[in-house]
């Protein structure tokens, strides 16, 4: 990393995730009164007095007894993992307790394996709400972990406090590599839940960077990675599976597709991930209307098929059957992929670039206005007696996604075939691969077009 690095830990529910977003100064965590709710480990960047360091938010970790009896083990034990992986990556530790509940067995556990990794340890006794409760934080010194800092990270009470001591045990050291650039192009991976998302980041990274289960609904927050593609800085976004609207429960599931959205609208192209294991679903529709609504680019990744690959013909029937279900986005790349066996999974992001440089792409009015003219001249606009459709000129005002207008004598006239007819002849000249174009009609009295005047 090139930043130095603190992770806060703690057993579940002890205020991690508000500490995360107190100390960025931004809802990024989903925060709820149930244990549990932090799966995957989030990261930010916090600045302090002219000092920055990355900063991981984990799950709760459970003692061994705990795991043990919990009706989730793999997943528990997922969530340990990525907490245990994010102490190692770790040059600062914050230790959260709740002084309010009192030490706990978990309390004991999680700091006896602090001790044994050696790395420096802020131990912070949250939810202390008052300057009366302070008291409540000296029960921790009993961890030999040093002097327990009350904070309290809802109201904000010894955050100070908390970033000195955090400061006064940072590395000081230059930066490894330059930090991702802010125009660094975003690629949110997106789909129904349980369809390979977080496992088709784990590949893309090749390493265990989300927590992988079979279960629905494990990735909770919209979580950043930022990489280095083949010289290009990217941020890659896993995300909450999104559901339709009468799908979603509430809670912590509603503020988890929220993020998800949330994500999507601040992405250049999102991934759709469709699980070629399960027929199509109106979830798959949803998902790709809310990319399209939010005018974003797209490729479609069809995982898991591995388990067809050796199916003669499947490949095509697939594909045919894919175009069919999604036409409205007919125009995006579609790749077969398996994030388990890793194959076509660096094709994907690749893909995804070029859809990039898509949504950027500029056309000169004059190239535009040939284009116009060869347009009209193959298929003139329909008309009807007293009822005409005189083009004038076409130009390009805005980029993500590419904008055209078009100004003639009576936009509403404009039938939404030919509209169709427009973007498909923009598509067959330009490409325009996976990213949506829009076409804009604009009433303006020529006397004529552009074209007709030159000549």
């Amino acid at each position: 990393m090139a930043l130095p690095q603190v992770a806060i830990v703690g057993r579940p529910n002890v205020g991690k995730s508000t500490l995360f977003n107190r100390l960025l100064r931004q809802r990024r965590a989903v925060v709820e009164a149930v244990p549990g709710t932090t799966r995957d480990r989030l990261y930010g960047v916090v600045e302090w007095n002219g000092l920055r360091f990355g900063l991981f938010d984990t799950g709760g970790l459970l003692t061994e007894e705990e795991i043990a009896r919990s009706s989730e083990r793999e997943l528990v034990e997922a969530i340990r993992a990525q907490a245990e992986l994010a102490i190692q990556e770790a040059d600062v530790v914050i230790f959260v307790v709740d002084a309010a509940t009192g030490s706990t067995a978990g309390d004991w556990e999680v700091a006896e394996f602090l001790r044994r990794s050696a790395k420096p340890v802020v131990l912070v006794a949250n939810k202390v709400d008052s300057p009366a409760q302070e008291l409540q934080a000296l029960q921790f010194y009993e961890f030999g972990l040093g002097d327990p800092i009350p904070i309290s990270a809802f109201h904000g009470r010894g955050i100070a406090d908390l970033l000195d001591a955090i400061a006064a045990l940072l590395p000081s050291r230059e930066s490894e590599r330059a930090p991702i650039a802010a125009e660094a192009p975003k690629i949110a991976i997106v789909g129904r839940p349980n369809v390979g998302k977080s496992a088709l980041l784990n590949a893309i990274l090749g390493q265990p960077r989300q927590i992988v289960s079979p279960i629905p609904g494990t990735t909770r927050d919209a979580v950043d990675t930022e990489v280095v593609w083949k010289g290009q800085p990217i941020v890659l976004i896993d995300t909450a599976g999104i559901r339709r609207p009468g799908r979603i429960e509430r809670g912590i599931e509603r503020y988890s597709v929220l993020r998800a959205e949330r994500a999507l609208e601040r992405a250049d192209v999102a991934i759709l991930v469709i699980d070629a294991s399960e027929p199509f679903t109106h979830q798959d529709q949803a998902v790709a209307g809310k990319v399209l609504d939010a005018k974003k680019g797209i490729v479609i990744a069809v995982n898991k098929w591995d388990l067809f690959e050796h199916m003669e013909g499947a490949r095509e029937a697939f594909e045919e059957d894919a175009r069919s279900f999604l036409d409205f986005v007919s125009w995006a790349p579609l790749v077969f992929v398996s994030a388990l066996t890793g194959k076509n999974v660096e094709q994907v992001v690749d893909l995804a670039l070029i859809v990039v440089a898509e949504r950027s792409r500029r056309i000169p009015t004059a190239e535009l206005n040939e284009f116009l003219r060869e347009a009209v001249a193959h298929h003139p606009p329909p008309t009807k007696p007293g009822k005409w459709v005189k083009f004038y000129y076409v130009t390009q005002p805005a980029v993500h996604p590419p904008t055209f207008v078009f100004f003639c004598n009576r936009p509403e006239l404009v039938h939404f075939s030919y509209r169709r007819y427009l973007e498909n002849r923009l598509r067959a000249r330009y490409g325009f691969l996976g990213t949506p174009i829009e076409l804009v009609f604009r009433e303006r009295k020529r006397s004529a077009p552009a074209w007709e005047r030159e000549s």
